[in-house]
């Protein structure tokens, strides 16, 4: 395969490189910059979306948002020639570099990021500015498929059934199960349960060409505290794997990539980039949406109608607040800035929740560990392995249930893991030892049935303007003896026979606000865990799916807005619960499913 990502002007590694030392990094990246570009044929072979300047006045469908929704929306109704189908994107195309595996967290904070920041939190995030938590979210077709970790998680079976149970008919594990293998083309079904998975989606899934030597010592240590290591998408969620991420033959898969570059040349299928759209046109008395209203990068605004349906697909966060500047929400809300109500959708914004999560720090002895330099980098451009075609030991994972976990037995928590070189360790004992030749590495155990709810809703009318987002992390005290219950285990698997071979220590330093109160204790955690919370980037929940006695319901179980003729929202917001795991695979099967059901709705199987 080749590697074939022509550029489109975007910089590598403006977040990473000022991490990590500046100046020769950024001189590593501009030179590796000039090889990638030179792999790029100037007739353009990526089949890279060309954006309509002009769109027509009349769509049958109108897609709001290039994330891994809207993608998979976009690709799916254009399979009927007869329609025809717009895909709006507020953000350009995917930048040069992102398709590289091992630089998924270069582009949080560049300009294909959101960079939202939640309002002052007040049990979270207590040592950030102004104790603000940062949501990275991906403003680039393909959404934050371009910019996330890739893994494949599905979650767990009971996600579905509660969802089901909750009043949602049509969504229990086993009818959302056949649209994960819809869009699957996994490409090691040896290496995995087959019953769960199968091959000719438009989706590649597979693991890394490399992994280090530490992500195999990781599994042996879980395996030492009892826990197979096994697919986690298969018949058993629980456990510890090297996951698959969303990648083929060492690059990244954005859900642009698998579902919307192979059919850009249907004539039926337009996109816009770099176009916002300010509102959804909603009819006073009928109740219907006509189509859109949209605003481009000079600051021109347009609307474009829709014969059949408007689709949101902007994710938690802007996909609330784009039916708010509609006129659907809470009615005092949309008053208090000035917003006339059409439809007072009481729902709308709230039960934002998302996992959460602490870095804990660990020191190690770890002489297996390539350095990013000409050597991995030819290796990756020339073969597309190495260090380069994946994500180290991220792309180890592992579920385990809590003793607060509800129902018992049923995983609560998520591990992931990462490694830092000397040039990105922080300040303190991480920052002294390392010096030494020991490495810093991260274990972060996630939250991942919080009880938590928080919401997002405006600030004012500007359309450009970004939401306000309160997350209200750790108000429930549940999720903070969940996530002590996920250090702990932690430091267990820190001490098994595998990962002592390494070396691997605590880091001991106590965190400053922290210092007074004694190291390891309960106390000392909850301290630790409100300072430098980690808030994970699996936002969900804020166009609840429900029924209409569900008092916070925004669509039903077909994706409807209630009390909006044709109107959907397809992404993360409509999860009631968000599920056990990664989001990004999840979405990818709402998408699949929501396609089906408006196909079905208009005649177009």
């Amino acid at each position: 395969m080749a590697l074939c990502d022509c550029p489109v002007g975007a910089p590598i590694g403006p977040t990473l490189a000022s991490t990590c030392g500046g100046g020769p990094f950024m001189l590593f990246m501009g030179l590796l910059e000039v090889f990638l570009r030179s792999q790029c044929d100037l007739e353009d072979p990526c089949n890279r979306p060309k954006t309509r300047s002009v769109p027509d006045n009349e769509y049958d469908f109108i897609v709001v948002g290039g994330g891994s929704g809207g993608s998979v929306i976009a690709s799916r109704l254009s399979e009927v020639p007869h329609w025809r189908v717009l895909l709006i994107e507020a953000g350009g195309d995917e930048p040069l570099g992102a398709q590289i595996p091992s630089m998924f967290l270069n582009y949080i904070g560049s300009e294909i990021d959101w960079k939202f920041n939640t309002e002052p939190e007040k049990k979270a995030c207590l040592s950030s500015p102004e104790q603000r938590c940062y949501w990275p979210r991906g403003k680039v077709l393909g959404g934050t498929s371009v910019m996330n970790g890739m893994m494949y998680i599905r979650g767990n079976k009971e996600d579905y059934d509660d969802w089901e149970a909750m009043g949602n008919p049509g969504w229990s594990y086993d009818d959302i199960l056949p649209f994960f293998l819809k869009s699957e083309d996994n490409l090691q079904l040896n290496e995995v349960d087959p019953q769960y998975h199968r091959v000719g989606g438009m989706l590649p899934v597979s693991k890394p060409p490399y992994n280090p030597p530490l992500s195999f010592a990781m599994l042996r240590g879980a395996a030492e505290l009892g826990y197979d290591i096994h697919d986690l998408n298969g018949a058993n969620s629980t456990g510890f794997m090297i996951a698959q991420l969303t990648t083929k033959n060492g690059v990244r898969m954005s859900a642009a990539r698998a579902f919307v570059r192979p059919v850009i040349d249907r004539p039926n299928l337009h996109v816009m980039l770099n176009t916002t759209v300010t509102k959804v046109l909603v009819h006073l008395k009928s109740k219907n949406a006509q189509g859109v209203e949209i605003v481009d990068a000079d600051g021109h605004t347009t609307k474009i109608l829709a014969k059949k349906e408007v689709i949101v697909s902007g994710g938690a966060v802007n996909s609330p607040q784009i039916l708010m500047l509609s006129g659907i929400g809470p009615r005092e809300e949309l008053t208090r800035v000035g917003i006339r109500p059409i439809v007072d959708l009481q729902g709308v914004g709230k039960n934002l929740h998302n996992h959460v999560a602490f870095f804990t720090n660990f020191l190690i002895n770890d002489t297996d560990t390539s350095p990013l330099n000409w050597a991995t980098a030819m290796e990756y451009l020339l073969f597309r392995d190495g260090l380069m075609s994946g994500t180290g030991i991220s792309a180890v994972t592992g579920k385990i249930s809590s003793k607060y976990a509800e129902p018992a037995g049923v995983p609560d928590l998520q591990f992931y893991f990462a490694g830092f070189l000397a040039s990105c360790a922080k300040s303190g004992q991480v920052g002294e030892l390392l010096s030494n030749g020991s490495r810093a590495i991260q274990m972060f155990p996630a939250v991942l049935h919080p009880k938590s709810r928080g919401y997002v809703t405006l600030h004012s009318s500007d359309p450009l303007a970004p939401p306000k987002i309160v997350a209200n992390y750790l108000d429930e005290e549940h999720d903070l003896r969940v996530l002590i219950e996920g250090i702990k285990f932690a430091i267990r698997l820190s001490e098994t026979d595998a990962l002592k071979a390494y070396g691997m220590q605590l880091d001991t330093k106590p965190i400053p606000a922290c210092e007074h109160i004694h190291f390891g204790s309960d106390q000392y955690w909850e301290c630790a865990v409100r300072q430098n919370t980690g808030p994970e980037n699996h936002q969900a929940g804020s166009c609840k799916m429900g029924p209409l006695r569900d008092p916070l319901a925004v669509v039903d179980h077909e994706l409807r807005v209630h009390g909006v003729r044709s109107l959907r929202v397809v992404d993360a917001s409509v999860m009631p619960k968000v599920t056990s795991g990664n989001t990004n695979a999840p979405i990818i099967a709402i998408a699949e499913k929501a396609a089906q059901l408006i196909r079905r709705a208009w005649g177009g199987r």
